[in-house]
């Protein structure tokens, strides 16, 4: 598909309304090199420098350009970003103006409902839709219960059983990558992301087996880019994750584990710790068997992760020293 205007490519109201009056020209950026990116206008895609101190830039990002060099990013309606690997304490922004967030499992071994969870919190806090594809449905006996699980995660999503490898199958997500949309497939290696952007793009990027005895996969997909669908949006494809280190996303915890979040707040105490204490409705509900323990310690883990991820490169700094001279 060539884009013919900018509305083809995303464009709206909301990044009409940042124009500045001089002369510039917006773009859409379709991948990330070193010193630049590639950007896709109505006209066709072009190379664009970015200056050296300029803010760091994702797959899906507005900007405006001139004589072939970044001039403005456009403030973004959703953002994925995560925790860098390694002890890096800064974010990493896995792609900018997200439509919908495909969280991308399959039928198998690899179903994870802490992954899945994690997902959730991902798309709840930038501000997406949350879209949960089982794949590998032909290859289990019950995919129907697999789907099950994942919509009692959360009443935000949606969630899909399918065979990749089945053209007419993998239509069925045409509602979420249509003219103007952006559907963005995150997920383990192995489950079939690329054989879904195959189906959904027509395009024919290699896919690589799984090893059975756990249902993991090679990296096929090394970079993240944004390519046009056949059914008039985009599809923004992810390297296989093999952890998601959530940062500043305590708003994305609340809604994903809204259910946690209401009785705390009908606690005795404003500072309860949902342990020993009296009046504290969290553990009734857990006596009462209407709080499953395992998604209450799920909540508590991320909640803790939060928190811990999200301290300042001065404060690691300052912890790290601490540490040092103990």
């Amino acid at each position: 598909m060539t884009p013919t205007t900018l509305t083809d490519l995303g464009w709206s109201r909301h990044f009409q309304a940042q124009l500045p009056d001089t002369d510039a020209t917006p773009a859409r950026v379709t991948a990330v090199h070193r010193t630049g990116v590639d950007a896709l206008t109505p006209e066709g895609t072009r190379r664009l420098t970015t200056p050296p101190d300029f803010k760091p830039l994702a797959v899906g990002d507005w900007v405006l350009f001139g004589d072939d060099r970044v001039t403005c990013l456009l403030d973004r309606l959703s953002v994925l970003n995560r925790r860098a690997a390694g002890t890096d304490v800064r974010d990493q922004v896995i792609a900018a103006n997200v439509s919908t967030l495909g969280i991308v499992t399959s039928c198998n071994a690899d179903f994870n409902v802490a992954r899945v969870e994690r997902y959730l919190v991902l798309a709840a806090d930038a501000g997406c839709l949350p879209l949960v594809i089982l794949t590998k449905a032909d290859q289990c006996d019950d995919p129907r219960g697999y789907q099950r699980q994942a919509e009692r995660l959360s009443p935000l999503l949606t969630a899909i059983t399918l065979v990749a490898t089945d053209p007419e199958d993998v239509d069925r997500l045409a509602p979420w990558c249509r003219t103007g949309e952006t559907l963005a497939l995150v997920g383990s290696s192995g489950v079939g992301k690329t054989t879904l952007r195959n189906a959904l793009t027509g395009q024919r990027a290699a896919t690589q087996t799984i090893r059975e005895d756990d249902a993991k996969g090679r990296h096929t997909t090394t970079v993240r880019e944004l390519v046009p669908t056949r059914h008039g949006g985009w599809l923004i494809d992810t390297p296989g994750m093999r952890a998601l280190r959530l940062t500043d996303v305590s708003e994305g915890i609340a809604a994903v584990f809204d259910d946690i979040e209401a009785l705390a707040a009908e606690c005795r105490f404003s500072d309860c710790a949902h342990d020993t204490e009296p009046g504290c409705a969290v553990q009734a509900a857990l006596s009462d068997g209407t709080l499953d323990p395992d998604r209450l310690g799920r909540w508590r883990k991320l909640r803790a992760e939060d928190l811990r991820n999200s301290e300042t490169l001065a404060e690691a700094r300052a912890r790290d020293k601490g540490f040092g001279k103990m």
